[in-house]
């Protein structure tokens, strides 16, 4: 497994990915939507599967002497990686933006706080349990698994947004709180969005392989 693993980074991922980490430095952007730092991330993933199609890398990792349901959770694991060290590096980035930052809030969409990047992990977690377990049905195919992951990122990013900046209430003052008592009030929301990262990240793995195992390459 550890050695699929490092195919999978040094070989299987598509280099552009590692440009788009640094994305993370968006987050200093004021007035700006930060979810689309996370987003291209995602946009790194399709990349990956598509490169990795068009070269038959699946094909080609199918016949080393290791089980499919491996194959799977190499490329899963790479995934999750990737995307724990994008919000890890987000975080300083953060740091630093709430500093500097002449306007000292976010008119176009959530403050830098810790509901934002539990948020992060919740639509990390949605887009992989759609995008691998879409994409694992077949092993090939990309254009659904596009249409369920980013659909969902979407419709999540429209409605996080309205509920912390666009709908004035209780929850809008919970989730956009930049001060340090908000934050701290936050924490559960970041706790939870990443237990559910979590799960759904493993949910996909499970699922994927299971389907991974009855495509007929």
């Amino acid at each position: 497994m550890k050695h699929l693993i490092y195919k999978e980074l040094g070989l299987g991922v598509h280099p552009v990915i590692y440009m788009f980490l640094l994305f993370a430095a968006m987050l200093l952007i004021p007035q700006y939507p930060y979810y689309v730092a996370f987003f291209y991330l995602t946009l790194g993933i399709f990349f990956t599967f598509n490169i990795g199609r068009e070269n038959r890398d699946i094909y080609y990792t199918a016949l080393l002497p290791v089980a499919k349901r491996d194959v799977v959770k190499a490329r899963v694991l790479a995934i999750a990686a990737l995307e724990l060290l994008q919000l890890l590096l987000a975080v300083p980035v953060g740091i630093l933006s709430a500093k500097i930052n002449p306007l000292g809030g976010n008119g176009a969409g959530i403050d830098i706080n810790p509901a934002l990047f539990g948020l992060g992990f919740v639509m990390f977690g949605g887009f992989n349990l759609l995008f691998v377990t879409t994409f694992y049905r077949t092993a090939h195919n990309l254009t659904r698994p596009c249409l369920y992951g980013w659909g969902f990122v979407l419709v999540f990013v429209l409605v996080a947004e309205s509920l912390a900046q666009y709908i004035p209430g209780p929850v809008s003052d919970y989730l956009d709180a930049a001060t340090r008592e908000g934050m701290l009030r936050q924490w559960p929301v970041l706790l939870g969005g990443l237990l559910v990262w979590l799960g759904a990240t493993i949910l996909a793995y499970r699922i994927s392989a299971k389907r991974f195992e009855r495509v007929d390459l």
